[in-house]
């Protein structure tokens, strides 16, 4: 077996040698605990990734109830790009064929199965069995650079359009994964797929970790480019451009009657920057906390977003959802069954929705919020 030799202060040579993981449990276990094994230096020099661990076990079904799985960690990267991971050690016999089957699964049913307050739940429930705030670690984690809603929004977008990334980890990937690894992530697009192989050195009572990433051929980057994803900054006028274009002049009016009322009640906008979708979002700072109500689409859909609601004072008292909701549906003809914790999606065209639910706003949010 190769070694690492360490050269001490005291110009004393130590030894590490490599040995095999006890248990794949326990590589699962460091990569909990130290994100950065998943050489997201390695994968994109320019703008290393960061990992944010969202659960780990995260249960997935498919349409026959039989059939459930739990993928072994599920990361958010900087840019809320959801990245699965499969542990297996080189001794396990599945890491040949089948994980690569198992991987797949994950990828085609969590874009399914996974709505964005079952992610935001997960994280919140490992947050809280480690003793930590949820809110605070992803402060910490964003940087200030983003806001919570906003990053949960962009990992929901990434989901529905398959921009997921999918890393195999071993301590040692054979030769048949990675040719596999390489070619799937050749072939797949927007999806990125690699590999990522940790050796273990041990030595006097110390332990020393060395990932690799592997499956990022020349081709690959060439073909897709790296990740993050292309992005297109939106504004006003590129909104409503491509708004028209693809829904016309009458949803194209309503949309305007909706941000011309914003602008004087929800002064603050934010633009998405989707590569194909545009999209804005009407933001009210109450007491220091943003509110995001709404988001309108180029696709011509509007968004009601109770799951971010939910998770800010006041709102995060259902009574004020529920008010909220109560008011929407006593415009005529509006009739939205709703969870308080779920997203309700309307079409610009359902006029008595779009032209009324400003004035319902403009009503109900003072009230509620004081």
């Amino acid at each position: 077996m190769s070694g690492v030799y360490l050269i001490q202060s005291n110009d004393e040579l130590v030894e590490f040698t490599e040995q095999g993981f006890e248990s794949e449990d326990l590589l699962q276990d460091y990569l909990a605990k130290y994100p950065n094994l998943l050489a997201g230096d390695q994968i994109n020099s320019d703008a290393p990734r960061r990992w944010l661990l969202i659960s780990r076990e995260l249960s997935l079904s498919s349409e026959n109830a039989a059939e459930r799985w739990s993928v072994d960690h599920l990361f958010l990267d900087q840019d809320a790009i959801p990245t699965i991971v499969e542990v297996k050690r080189s001794t396990d016999t599945r890491i040949r064929r089948e994980v690569v089957g198992q991987m797949l699964d994950y990828a085609a049913n969590g874009v399914v199965y996974w709505p964005i307050e079952k992610l935001q739940a997960a994280f919140d429930a490992n947050c809280q069995k480690a003793g930590l705030d949820p809110a605070q670690v992803l402060e910490g984690f964003l940087g200030g650079q983003s806001e919570a809603d906003k990053f949960w929004q962009e990992a929901k977008t990434n989901l529905q359009a398959g921009r997921v990334r999918l890393i195999f980890v071993s301590d040692t990937i054979p030769s048949e994964l990675r040719r596999i690894v390489e070619f799937l992530n050749t072939q797949m697009d927007p999806a990125e797929v690699l590999a990522v192989e940790i050796k273990h050195y041990v030595g006097q009572g110390q332990r020393t970790l060395i990932p690799r990433l592997l499956g990022q051929t020349a081709e690959a980057q060439q073909k897709k480019g790296s990740m993050p994803r292309e992005v297109r900054q939106w504004d006003e006028p590129l909104f409503f451009a491509d708004l028209e274009a693809r829904n016309g002049e009458a949803q194209t009016a309503i949309a305007r009657k909706i941000l011309n009322w914003a602008h004087t009640e929800l002064p603050r906008l934010s633009w998405g920057k989707g590569k194909v979708d545009g999209s804005v979002v009407p933001i009210l700072d109450y007491k220091g906390t943003p509110h995001w109500f709404f988001a309108i689409y180029t696709f011509g859909l509007v968004e009601f977003s109770f799951q971010f609601m939910k998770v800010k004072p006041p709102f995060s008292d259902e009574t004020k959802r529920a008010e909220l909701l109560r008011r929407l549906n006593e415009i005529p003809g509006v009739d939205l069954h709703c969870k308080m914790y779920q997203v309700y999606s309307a079409k610009l065209h359902h006029a008595a929705l779009t032209q009324n639910a400003p004035r319902v706003l403009a009503q109900t949010t003072p009230g509620v919020l004081g």
